[in-house]
């Protein structure tokens, strides 16, 4: 490091050409001027000659040096240590202008730790009180701060007076714990609980009620338990089917801030669930019609999610399609994100009245709960689809019209996930009424 002060060619190799800088001449001034004819010899005045150094003083030369050399050390070990550091790390003055920040807290505020990209955290109020009374001699400050967006992070700083940074001016160390994931499973662990208390209550009355009528007055009658039994083993599979979908919404909310760690060619995934699917359309007297283009790039994803999604969305369609129509599934450039990649899933049923349009992704909303019951669905399903786009940084449009049907479009882009861009929200979800 060089502060102004010190330089290392400010010290040669050889000392007893040094010792000007001990004498005031300045850097890079060698010779001296001799007073007069030299001792060892005859010579015109003004001749140059080198100046000797006596022992003591290179020998203080030399320890300098070597101090210096152990504080740039010490210096850059320091350096390291803060750069590696992996909870972000800000220096900020009174007025909370950074000074100085670590890659981690580059990393959190979006590459940009110079007081743009920290400002929300910096400014927010309890930020600024808790700093006014760090610098007012109150000591060690903590405060958890939540920061509103399309994700909404929650943070703790810790702000704690720094002495002997700078001479010049007060200054602070600010630490942040990014806390977003540990409330996020919080969150999620009670939405959970609420959710599947509410929806199991029904199936496990159902069952109860039917165990105690076989153990009862139906004891001893064979056609009412055959008849009981098979409704028993349906409640129970919907049961089922609802906890493996609140473990799935779950999961995918828990990872929704995260980016998709591969690339997927979406064809490759819609085509072998189509199929498969297909032979539950056929028993409504429905097909499913896929339609691919061709040439279409590969986009950043997670297979395993966007299966689920494309699962979801198709068996919609044959739940709520008239029978006997077609279900028209088109893979295809998007027209909404440059490079991108279309899945489109189109259904000929009653439709879906406008009203409805923009609650259709909320956990077990049902436009018509009376014919939702007769279905095997738990009412989770637009719910993991509108989170899976979120995670994939994509656009989730729902177009319906009563009478002619629905069409559900996802936009997928083909670029990688920026830290600077947050997942999307609930606004992602663009209902659309034609």
């Amino acid at each position: 490091m060089n502060d102004g002060l010190f330089s290392r060619d400010l010290f040669g190799d050889d000392d007893a050409w040094l010792g000007v800088a001990s004498a005031g001449l300045g850097r890079g001034t060698p010779f001296r001027v001799a007073a007069g004819r030299d001792a060892a010899g005859p010579g015109p005045v003004g001749l140059l000659a080198p100046l000797s150094v006596p022992d003591d003083h290179a020998h203080l030369i030399r320890a300098l040096r070597e101090r210096l050399r152990d504080a740039e050390s010490e210096l850059g070990s320091a350096n390291a240590v803060l750069a590696l550091h992996p909870e972000p790390i800000l220096v900020i003055d009174a007025s909370r202008a950074i000074l100085r920040g670590n890659a981690a807290a580059s990393t959190l505020f979006h590459g940009d730790a110079d007081g743009r990209g920290a400002g929300a955290l910096l400014d927010h109020r309890d930020v600024v009180q808790a700093a006014g009374q760090v610098f007012s001699g109150a000591g060690r400050q903590v405060v958890d701060v939540k920061l509103a967006g399309p994700t909404e992070r929650h943070l703790r700083a810790q702000i704690e007076l720094l002495p002997d940074y700078n001479a010049s001016r007060a200054t602070a160390l600010l630490t942040v714990t990014d806390l977003t994931e540990v409330k996020r499973a919080e969150q999620l662990r009670a939405d959970f609980v609420a959710n599947a208390s509410h929806e199991l209550r029904t199936p496990l009355s159902v069952l109860l009620g039917f165990i105690e009528t076989l153990t009862g007055p139906a004891a001893d009658d064979p056609a009412a338990q055959r008849e009981f039994l098979g409704i028993m083993q349906q409640q129970a599979t919907r049961m089922a089917r609802l906890v493996d979908d609140l473990l799935s919404l779950s999961k995918i909310e828990l990872t929704e801030h995260a980016a998709p760690t591969r690339r997927v060619q979406v064809a490759e995934v819609v085509g072998p669930i189509a199929r498969a699917l297909d032979l539950r359309a056929a028993e409504r007297g429905m097909a499913i019609e896929l339609v691919v283009a061709a040439g279409l790039p590969a986009v950043p994803g997670e297979p395993d999610e966007l299966a689920q999604l494309v699962q979801n969305l198709i068996d919609n369609a044959i739940k709520y399609a008239r029978p006997g129509t077609a279900i028209t599934v088109t893979v295809a450039p998007s027209p909404k994100l440059a490079h991108g990649v279309m899945l489109r899933v189109r259904d000929r049923g009653e439709g879906i009245a406008k009203r409805h349009l923009a609650r259709l992704t909320e956990r077990f909303y049902r436009v018509d709960k009376a014919r939702s019951s007769g279905m095997s669905g738990t009412g989770l399903g637009l719910a993991i689809v509108k989170h899976v786009v979120n995670r994939h940084n994509g656009l989730l449009e729902i177009e319906s019209k009563v009478g002619r049907g629905s069409r559900f479009t996802v936009h997928l882009p083909n670029a990688p996930f920026s830290a600077s861009s947050s997942s999307i929200g609930p606004s992602s979800s663009r209902p659309v009424c034609n």
